[in-house]
């Protein structure tokens, strides 16, 4: 009787483990999947993780796992979990543009694209997604096809949107920006979160909106956000395009992110612009403007430009600023990483005298302090050799 009741009992959680499962995902190879998926005209759902990504673990945790999702997706798909990071999620990801995880992809036994969406979905928002995936009037490659047929209403525009930014596919910018053209104000209703959400590049009708109009969003969104917002995608731009701008150009950006210090970031960043073209001369000057017009009051940072001039600059006038520099740096901390910086630089300008007799100094300085001399000692053997 104990052996009755033990098998009845086992069968029962079978059962309750067998109808409270998720997603069945499928271990078949991906042509066989496309076949099967031919075969019974149904679409594959594609889980496009990485091993690392986190909101990719809460939903294999909370929502595949859900009896809700699996009992509609394993009726209406066929489904497959695949690793981006490993040779056959590489070539998934390359052909259908994959670069965010998780990125949930629907296609067909043919290998279109029917619909994505990108990022963590909750149950309800899954099981939405798949509706709409199943939707041949709503999906993802309906409205394309409307829009690829001119299809251009505000109304439209406004869904499609929607559903690239949802996609993740890099493609949603030029409808904002077409969407946003058919607004007369685009400080209205949805709009300004269109801005604020959608702007990619500091080189958009959207972004210099926003940077004009400041204040408006900070009204909505506070000045932290808003002033990170800027600033981020004002670097960006001067990271990805610094070597091919113009020095107004940055200015003029710095002025957009920074309106009250852009003179002095446009100033500093003057070195960093000339030493990237390789124009020395253009380097050197711009680090002295700077610095006459923006004193330091760091020893390190003066002695560290000093320096540069001595690996890379010959002009004794340019030298002869250098040597200014070096001088303030002392002024503030007397050691010996300076005034052996500033004996370099006599030695450079062909002041031998000034130059052992500094370097001397140097050495003192740093014997008093257990400091490896040697370059020094190097530098006044190579003076006196007339080598430098």
């Amino acid at each position: 009787m104990r052996q009755i009741i033990s098998v009845i009992t086992l069968s029962c959680f079978s059962l309750s483990v067998m109808f409270a499962q998720g997603i069945d995902f499928s271990n078949a190879e991906w042509e066989s999947v496309l076949a099967q998926a031919k075969a019974e005209n149904k679409i594959v759902f594609v889980d496009a993780y990485t091993t690392w990504c986190g909101p990719c673990k809460q939903m294999d945790k909370k929502v595949f796992s859900s009896k809700k999702v699996g009992s509609y997706f394993n009726d209406k798909f066929i489904s497959v979990k695949m690793d981006m990071e490993k040779p056959q999620g590489l070539t998934i990801g390359s052909k259908y543009n994959v670069f965010v995880y998780p990125t949930l992809l629907f296609i067909d036994g043919y290998g279109s694209l029917v619909h994505r969406v990108a990022g963590y979905q909750n149950v309800k928002a899954l099981m939405e997604e798949g509706a709409l995936a199943m939707d041949p009037s709503r999906s993802l490659a309906a409205l394309d096809a409307k829009y690829a047929a001119g299809e251009k209403s505000p109304e439209f525009l406004k869904t499609y949107l929607k559903a690239k930014a949802d996609a993740m596919d890099g493609m949603h910018v030029p409808i904002a920006e077409e969407y946003l053209a058919t607004q007369e104000d685009w400080s209205e209703g949805e709009n300004l979160s269109i801005i604020f959400n959608l702007t990619e590049s500091a080189d958009s009708e959207m972004f210099e909106y926003l940077a004009k109009n400041k204040s408006t969003f900070i009204e909505q969104y506070g000045e932290q956000k808003v002033e990170d917002k800027i600033q981020q995608l004002v670097f960006t731009k001067i990271k990805n395009e610094g070597e091919n701008l113009s020095m107004e150009e940055i200015g003029d950006l710095f002025q957009k992110a920074y309106p009250s210090r852009a003179a002095k970031m446009t100033s500093a960043y003057g070195m960093t612009f000339y030493r990237q073209k390789g124009d020395r001369a253009g380097y050197a000057n711009a680090a002295l403007s700077h610095y006459k017009n923006y004193p330091s009051d760091d020893p390190y940072e003066l002695n560290d430009v000093a320096w540069t001039f001595y690996e890379v600059i010959d002009d004794k006038k340019l030298l002869k600023g250098a040597t200014k520099l070096t001088k303030k740096s002392i002024k503030m901390e007397k050691a010996y990483f300076n005034m052996d910086t500033l004996a370099a630089l006599y030695s450079k300008m062909g002041k031998k005298g000034k130059a052992i007799k500094t370097a001397n100094k140097a050495i003192a300085l740093a014997k008093e302090s257990g400091e490896d001399y040697s370059s020094t000692e190097e530098l006044i053997e190579m003076i006196k050799a007339g080598k430098t």
